[in-house]
């Protein structure tokens, strides 16, 4: 019995090949989607050598003077630099923030556009390329790939709800994608303690698209047949150490997984928009960052999410007389920004500023 749970866990992230036709990459997508909302993608088209670049550009921002990374702190528009510590992802359970910094970069918009009035909108802080000469131009080269690659992720995702390939395209001509590079110190995650690489959390939008590096530490909350599953009542509900034999197994009905970086494929997971979108059909679940290594570790999470307009309602396919819908209508800007304010310690000042942005371009207030 538990030869068979681990074997299926093992499966809970399976890699899906984007070089096959779209209608079998779209079945495969839509297993995912419904059991760990977790999967792997291989043959993406982005070329190695630029996510090698990539990493390496993000490496030399880190390794930036602290003060110098201050200077681009992250502003009313989601743009800039989060410290270590500044993020609790999971504020019940941890002592104190992620031990992560980060950077949030999104698409350009100009300060002076009529777009830039939107919360969540607005030009990038770009380091000095005096420090950096390199580090924009690679950078947003790898911003226009995965751009890309979230397009033909999303043309999978509608197929494989049944709808044109296409639908889902209109929503993100303007969308509030985020590029978020991230380190992790070296400090050993002590679960008991409150003490998390990342604490456990599911991700807000509609699709995360995750490179990182050979240091392993993402670990997802599975049950022993590798669908996603309810949230542990405590941080210590599962061993930290999950992997094979399937740690924490005797906790509750669930267990920490690890997914480990297979060379040359992104890591795919769903978001709670998407959840929302289906119903709960697709799964957005609860994962975590455990260091058990005392290695430093790099990652870069690439956020895809819709226009700031889009209604995000309940797809008819997903519901009807025996399946009410169980979420209301939201827009995707509302949801992001209610998110952002619960998690980030540096960022309910910024989401008031954004709402007085939105006031000022519906004409209710100042900027």
């Amino acid at each position: 019995m538990a030869a068979t749970g681990e074997h299926s866990a093992k499966k809970a992230v399976p890699v899906i090949d984007m070089g096959l036709p779209e209608e079998q990459a779209a079945a495969q997508v839509r297993a995912a989607c419904t059991s760990s909302g977790f999967f792997y993608v291989s043959n993406h088209g982005v070329p190695q050598s630029l996510v090698d670049e990539t990493f390496q550009q993000q490496r030399q921002l880190f390794g930036l003077p602290l003060e110098h990374k201050m200077a681009l702190l992250q502003n009313e528009n989601n743009r800039g630099y989060t410290p270590f510590r500044e993020e609790t992802l999971d504020p019940a359970h941890q002592s104190h923030g992620d031990t992560k910094e980060g950077f949030y970069f999104g698409r350009e918009v100009p300060a002076d556009s009529e777009e830039a009035k939107k919360p969540l909108h607005g030009p990038n802080q770009w380091p000095d390329p005096k420090l950096l000469p390199q580090y924009r131009q690679v950078t947003w080269q790898y911003y226009e790939a995965l751009y890309g690659l979230g397009l033909r992720l999303l043309r999978l995702l509608a197929l494989s709800l049944g709808l044109p390939a296409e639908f889902f395209a209109p929503m993100f001509d303007k969308p509030l994608v985020a590029l978020r590079p991230l380190h992790y110190s070296g400090e050993v995650s002590d679960p008991g303690a409150g003490v998390f690489g990342a604490g456990a959390h599911t991700d807000y939008g509609m699709l995360t698209i995750l490179a990182t590096d050979d240091v392993p530490g993402l670990q997802i909350w599975v049950t022993p047949d590798g669908t996603s599953c309810a949230v542990p009542s405590k941080a210590t509900d599962a061993d930290a150490s999950g992997g094979p034999g399937g740690a924490g197994a005797g906790a509750g009905a669930g267990l920490w997984w690890d997914v480990e970086p297979i060379p040359g494929s992104f890591i795919i997971n769903l978001g709670d928009m998407l959840e929302r979108w289906t119903n709960g059909r697709y799964r957005s679940t609860l994962h975590r960052v455990i260091n058990t290594t005392g290695r430093e570790r790099y990652s870069i999470a690439f956020f895809f999410e819709p226009n700031f307009d889009t209604e995000v309602r309940v797809l008819p396919m997903c519901c009807g007389p025996d399946d009410p819908p169980r979420y209301p209508p939201t827009t995707a800007g509302q949801h992001l920004l209610d998110k952002y304010a619960a998690t980030h310690a540096g960022y309910t000042g910024p989401v008031q500023r954004g709402q007085a942005k939105q006031a000022a371009a519906d004409g209710g207030g100042e900027a």
